[in-house]
C-alpha cells in the first residue's frame, strides 16, 4: 500500500497545493480543514481527496480524527504535514489575550497535537515523515505579529527537538519556512503594501503555493531519510541567514 499522508489545512492555499502534489506523487492523502465547508467540498469534488473536519488546536479532536483516518484507510499515517495556521494581527499593546492564545494554540499547539497522536505508530513502524510549515516571519519577525512570529518561531525549535527524538526510529522531522506566497491572504493585502513587499524580494515576485508543495514532496520521500532537523527557506531570497 502507498504511504498515507495527512495534511492539515489541506484544502486551501498552500495546503491545497501540498495535498494535490502528494496525491500526484502517488501518496494516499487525507486533507484536514477547520471551518470552510463550501471550499472543502469543492476541493474534494475537484481532486477526489478525502476531507476531515476537525479543530487542530484541540488535542482530543486530533486524536479522534487520526483514529478515524486510520480506520477508514486501514493504515497508519506515515506522513504528517502540519500546515494549518491562522493570523490575528495587532501590535502587542492592542492585542488581546484571546488573540495571543488562539494563534499559539492553532499554529504551534497543533504541531504537538498531531505529532503526539502519530508518533507512536511511526516509532512502531520504524518510519515517519513530519514536515512543519513555519514562516519567514518566524525567522525574521514582523511588526504587528508578535503572536504569529512567536508561534512560527516555536515551530522551528519544535522541529529540531523532535527530529532528535525520532531519528533512531527512521522518523525525520523538518520544517519549511515560506516567504510571501500568492494566496488569498496575501492577495488581500492593499496594493501599495504588497508592492513594497515584492520590492523587498530579490527574485522580484511572490512565491507560488506549488513551490512550497515541491519542497514538502522532496522532504517526505523515502529517499530523504538523511535530512532531519532542517528548515528549508523558500522565500525568493528575502531572508538569508
Amino acid at each position: 500500500m502507498s504511504r498515507l499522508a495527512l495534511v492539515t489545512g489541506g484544502t486551501r492555499g498552500i495546503g491545497e497545493a501540498i495535498s494535490t502534489r502528494l496525491k500526484d506523487a502517488g501518496y494516499i492523502v487525507a486533507a484536514n480543514y477547520g471551518s470552510n465547508d463550501e471550499k472543502a467540498k469543492a476541493f474534494n469534488k475537484e481532486h477526489d481527496i478525502p476531507i476531515y473536519k476537525f479543530d487542530v488546536s484541540d488535542f482530543d479532536a486530533c486524536k479522534a480524527a487520526i483514529e478515524q483516518i486510520r480506520s477508514d484507510f486501514g493504515h497508519d499515517i506515515d506522513i504528517l504535514v502540519n500546515n494549518a495556521g491562522i493570523t490575528r494581527d495587532n501590535t502587542i499593546h492592542n492585542m488581546t489575550p484571546e488573540c495571543w492564545h488562539k494563534v499559539m494554540e492553532t499554529d504551534l499547539g497543533s504541531c504537538f497535537n498531531l505529532s503526539r497522536n502519530v508518533i507512536e505508530t511511526m516509532r512502531t513502524n520504524n518510519f515517519g515523515r513530519i514536515v512543519n510549515i513555519g514562516s519567514i516571519n518566524g525567522q525574521a519577525g514582523q511588526y504587528g505579529q508578535v503572536n504569529y512570529a512567536a508561534a512560527k518561531s516555536g515551530i522551528h525549535g519544535f522541529t529540531k527537538a523532535l527530529a532528535q527524538e525520532g531519528a533512531r526510529h527512521n522518523i525525520t522531522v523538518n520544517a519549511i519556512a515560506p516567504g510571501y506566497i500568492e494566496t488569498d491572504m496575501v492577495r488581500a493585502v492593499p496594493p501599495k503594501v504588497l508592492a513594497k513587499i515584492v520590492a523587498g524580494i530579490p527574485i522580484g515576485r511572490l512565491g507560488q503555493p506549488e513551490e512550497i508543495a515541491r519542497g514538502v514532496a522532496f522532504l517526505v520521500a523515502d529517499e530523504a531519510g538523511f535530512i532531519t532537523g532542517s528548515t528549508m527557506s523558500i522565500n525568493g531570497g528575502q531572508h538569508m541567514y
